[in-house]
């Protein structure tokens, strides 16, 4: 049952409502087409013309017993009399009942209260009183507790069956007090009104259900929930995310533009709403808050400024508000495990994996292998590859193009895209996400099927490592355009490699190792600044006449010129290997 409205919100109900819903029940069953199981639901008016025609006091509480059940999950246990001697038990037609302890019944001393009963988790001695006091009880059990539609609907019958019994009990006496009859009767009515009361209640609450039932089976989604809960209430009903951006609307006045709140307003107005129980009115809204396991997902409400919402508002937004729960958290889970599958995918791609069922896998994610792909990797030195880097990055690379498959790898973000990055867009965007440009990307050749994905994955890593290790530290480096590097890629024989390096830069290396110098360093920073001594005295941080000494040095130990042009080629080549593929040894 929805909360009382009252306890944030005044309730007001126009004439037209007091219309649809008479009190009077006469007026009602003389009016009202439907047939009676619909009006009478449970059947207490029916029971009640029973109850009250009949004159034995022990009669009408067996026709109570029986009608329990037709209320809900509850069973007769037991019927007792009270007579003079104490109670007297009912003789009941459910001869395979549990027991109840009489001598408990004593106990209770007219009062109402629980029954111990085997088998049972709850179970209650209601007691059935008139005028002159208790007239007997009726014990009820059930495997739960009742809500509270179920306390009323059975005290309902306990207040209809004690009635009853009054009346069978003054009759003989008092057959001429019409005083009393008439107050039995008053009794009868209210109760019946009670009843009338209740019945257009729960007609209003199962209009909701079954409602919100229908978008459940019809797939449910944010749209549908808000133009059930504005067909429901007659109000514009809408849906925001935590941080006021609207989701979804239905009804008419929708803003244009929408207004985004503040984000300090937001979060002082999410707790205030996170304080009470149900909905809550904050201006001209009522807000409910979609936080299934306590994870506040979303934000559903209503535009009342008028002030008409009453209990059957507050009942259909509550209940709203449990679907929109539901559906987003299943729209969450869906993206983790849509998240989990494609890193998944994208990792074994990495490793070289099964073609067929790669193109499979895609399918059901959702992303299309027979397109041509590019690998990207991403390093930014100082942001680890956490969940809000990897989002900077997906947001970076986004294009018209699909979504990437995206992984994280070393402290490194890996992505395969179907969009080869613009020079150095993807760097400027990212650089002005993170506040830094102190990143290197590395790209790929284009990778025309699954196979091909590990050698694009090695390539993007060379183009930047080759960044990372160039002058310029930052920025995008594409495979296609490293030129000589390329050569010298994965694949290439390592040990012709290292021999190449020795042969050229041997006797540099062991002097470097031998006296903790670092005239190959020196060398390799030379070549990058094309010869410039200048330049290269500045990148060493050395002396311009610090250099110059350096230089002479290295040809004297390696005895090699550096002014013949294939001698320089060699030897920058040599120190390129050194620094790049052999990360500096041998």
């Amino acid at each position: 049952m929805a909360s009382h409205p009252s306890r944030r919100l005044p309730a007001h109900v126009s004439d037209q409502e007091v219309t649809r819903h008479p009190s009077n029940t006469a007026s009602t069953e003389r009016h009202d087409p439907r047939p009676l199981a619909a009006l009478d639901p449970h059947g207490l008016l029916v029971l009640s013309h029973t109850l009250f025609t009949c004159a034995e006091q022990s009669e009408i509480v067996r026709l109570a017993m029986r009608h329990v059940s037709a209320l809900g999950p509850y069973h007769a246990e037991a019927g007792y009399l009270a007579t003079g001697d104490g109670l007297s038990r009912v003789p009941s037609h459910d001869a395979g009942a549990p027991t109840v302890d009489d001598a408990r019944m004593k106990e209770l001393g007219e009062a109402d209260g629980s029954v111990s009963l085997p088998e049972r988790s709850w179970s209650w001695a209601f007691g059935l009183r008139g005028v002159g006091g208790l007239l007997g009880y009726i014990v009820v059990s059930s495997h739960s507790g009742p809500d509270e539609q179920g306390h009323f609907l059975l005290s309902t019958l306990v207040g209809l069956t004690s009635a009853a019994m009054s009346l069978a009990a003054t009759r003989p006496a008092h057959h001429d007090n019409a005083g009393e009859l008439s107050r039995l009767r008053a009794e009868r009515d209210t109760a019946l009104r009670q009843l009338d009361t209740m019945r257009s209640k729960l007609h209003l609450q199962k209009t909701v259900h079954e409602a919100l039932a229908r978008v459940a089976a019809r797939g449910g989604g944010e749209d549908a929930i808000t133009q059930a809960l504005y067909e429901l209430t007659g109000l514009s009903a809408l849906v925001e995310d935590r941080f006021g951006n609207l989701r979804s609307w239905a009804g008419p006045d929708r803003p244009d533009p929408y207004p985004v709140p503040s984000s300090t307003y937001q979060e002082e107005m999410l707790r205030q709403v996170a304080r009470e129980a149900g909905p809550v009115r904050v201006k001209d809204r009522l807000i409910a808050l979609a936080r299934p396991r306590g994870d506040l997902l979303g934000v559903l409400a209503i535009e009342d400024p008028e002030m008409t919402a009453n209990e059957h508002t507050m009942f259909a937004l509550d209940h709203a508000q449990r679907s929109l729960a539901q559906e987003l958290m299943h729209m969450r889970e869906l993206t983790e495990v849509e998240l989990r599958l494609r890193r998944q995918l994208i990792d074994d791609l990495l490793e070289g994996t099964n073609e067929t069922s790669a193109y499979a896998r895609a399918e059901a994610v959702g992303h299309d292998l027979q397109r041509t792909h590019y690998v990207v990797v991403v390093h930014w030195p100082g942001n680890a590859a956490d969940d809000a880097f990897t989002r900077a990055v997906e947001q970076a690379t986004a294009t018209t193009a699909a979504r990437p498959l995206i992984t994280r790898r070393g402290g490194r973000v890996v992505l395969l895209t179907e969009a080869r990055p613009a020079d150095d867009a993807v760097h400027a965007a990212l650089a002005h996400e993170l506040g830094t440009p102190d990143g290197a990307i590395g790209v790929s050749t284009h990778c025309d099927s699954p196979d091909g994905v590990p050698r694009c994955y090695q390539e993007a890593l060379r183009a930047l490592e080759v960044r990372q290790n160039s002058r310029q530290r930052s920025g995008t480096t594409f495979f296609d355009d490293l030129g000589l590097y390329r050569i010298l890629g994965p694949g290439n024989d390592l040990r012709e490699l290292e021999g190449f390096v020795r042969e050229w830069l041997g006797q540099l290396i062991d002097y470097d190792a031998g006296h903790d110098t670092e005239l190959v360093e020196t060398l390799s920073r030379y070549f990058d600044c094309g010869g410039n001594y200048d330049d290269a005295a500045a990148a060493l941080t050395v002396h311009r006449s610090t250099l110059r000494y350096r230089l002479q040095r290295i040809r004297e130990i390696s005895d090699r010129d550096l002014t013949d042009v294939d001698t320089r080629l060699n030897l920058q080549v040599a120190t390129r290997v050194w620094k790049i593929i052999l990360g500096g040894r041998r």
